[in-house]
Formats: structure tokens, sequence, C-alpha cells
């Protein structure tokens, strides 16, 4: 419990923090789309923002395959076992980030993390909640 009100106190701060002074420029990160039929696998946020895709913050000596790989593996406990990019775009909505999507596939053993928990949403579930960012994603679904 105390893992998740830190996840969130971080998570609030550092994003209005780099909202209003990005001091490293525009960010890059990866993201994984995971769908299983109709569902699609998604965080569901310990700071209170709604769901969002596996992924996070690239590392400067990172590729964009590498942080998705190591993201995935943080969020859900699952490895990626095949990923192909598909979309990259640029983001202000939170910060300013360069996004690179994959369409991946994972296998292992699903589990929490202090970032929040791995579930999986219909689209429509998915529309209704994913933060703001990470729209673009499902725009074609």
């Amino acid at each position: 419990m105390l893992s998740k009100k830190l996840f969130w106190l971080i998570s609030r701060t550092a994003l209005a923090a780099y909202a209003r002074m990005p001091i490293f420029g525009s960010l890059r990160g990866s993201l994984g789309v995971m769908r299983d039929g109709d569902t699609f696998l998604v965080i569901d946020r310990n700071d209170g923002r709604g769901v969002s895709f596996p992924g996070g913050i690239q590392l400067p000596w990172e590729t964009a395959e590498e942080t998705l790989v190591r993201e995935v593996r943080e969020e859900t406990g699952l490895d990626v076992i095949k990923c192909v990019a598909r979309l990259r775009y640029y983001s202000t909505v939170d910060v300013p980030v360069n996004i690179t999507v994959f369409d991946m596939e994972a296998c292992g053993e699903m589990r929490d993390s202090w970032e929040g928990t791995p579930r999986w949403l219909c689209v429509s579930d998915v529309r209704r909640s994913l933060i703001a960012s990470q729209l673009p994603i499902i725009a074609e679904e």
C-alpha cells in the first residue's frame, strides 16, 4: 500500500514539474499493445490517472525496443517475445514526448507492480479510461 501511495506522489509531482520545465527537452517513450481477441492489456495506474498501455520513458542508453522489454517486465511481470513498431507520434498532453508504439506478444505470469495492476479490457472500456496522451493509439480501433 505504501508503494502505491509513493508512486502516486512521484508520478503526479514529476508530471507537473516536467510539464512546466522540460529541462531535457522532449522525452522518448515506448508503449506495447497486446491484444487477445477484443481485449487489450493495460495497466490500471496507481496514480489515479486511469489506464495506460504498458511502457514508459526511454533511458538515454536504451533503444525503443529495449525500453519496451524493460518496462513491460517491470509493470506486468511478462517477458516480451516479439515486438513490431506500429506507430510513432509526438504528444504534449502531459509532457513533451516522442512515443514509439509496438504491437507485441509476451509470455509469463502477470503480476502487479508499484505502478499499477495489469488487466485485460475491451476497447470501449479502454477508450473511457485511457490516459489522454495515449488516445492516438486506439483512434483506429
